[in-house]
C-alpha cells in the first residue's frame, strides 16, 4: 500500500478514486508516565514518554486508515493527513485520513 501526502504518485495513472478512508484511535495517559513526564519536565527537555504515547497512537490510526483502504479495494491513499482533538481531560484522538484510490 503506497501511502502520501502528496496529490499523486510520480510515474503512477490514477485508475479509479475510490474516496475518504480513515482510521482512529483515542489514547488516554496513563499516571505512571504522568509522574514520570512530570519529573522530566522539571529539567527541561523532550518528555519521552508522550511521544512515544503519541507515536503509537499515529501508528495506529495509519494502520486502520490503510485497513479501511484495504477493504474499499484501494492500492493507495493519497493526500494522507492527521488531525487530532481532545476527548476529555486526559484522553485525545489521533485520525489518520486521506482519499483511497487504485493506481496503475
Amino acid at each position: 500500500m503506497i501511502v502520501t501526502t502528496s496529490d499523486a504518485v510520480e510515474g503512477k495513472r490514477i485508475k479509479r478514486v475510490i474516496g475518504l478512508v480513515k482510521g482512529n484511535t483515542v489514547r488516554a495517559r496513563f499516571f505512571v508516565r504522568d509522574i514520570i513526564a512530570g519529573i522530566g519536565s522539571m529539567v527541561g527537555g523532550e518528555i519521552v514518554e508522550y511521544t512515544q504515547l503519541l507515536a503509537q497512537a499515529r501508528e495506529q490510526a495509519i494502520d486502520r486508515m490503510i485497513e479501511d483502504a484495504e477493504k474499499k479495494g484501494a492500492n493507495a491513499i493519497l493526500a494522507m493527513r492527521f488531525t487530532t482533538a481532545s476527548v476529555m481531560a486526559a484522553a485525545a484522538e489521533i485520525l489518520a485520513y486521506g482519499t483511497a484510490v487504485e493506481i496503475e
